[in-house]
């Protein structure tokens, strides 16, 4: 992930504690996944509160986001009152 062209996390699934399979499995044991659903399953080392220098999104930012072999969104921050 990319904030005003700075880079800040990468990773990939690899890493996650629980795969992909179990998470997936877990989850319809319990609910009907949906065509559109989307599976959040939290963020890599590096978020912004726990860095040495704090850094939180503002108004005006823009955030990257890529995904290996389906592309890349961006996002920019704007205040709740806009």
């Amino acid at each position: 992930m990319d904030l005003n062209g700075q880079w800040m996390q990468a990773s990939n699934t690899a890493n996650m504690i629980f795969g992909v399979r179990a998470l997936i499995e877990f989850i319809r044991a319990t609910i009907t996944l949906e065509i559109g659903d989307v599976i959040s399953t939290g963020t890599p080392d590096g978020i912004g509160a726990f860095r040495s220098t704090p850094v939180f999104l503002k108004p005006g930012d823009e955030m990257t986001v890529t995904v290996e072999g389906i592309g890349s969104i961006t996002n920019h921050v704007v205040s709740a009152e806009a």
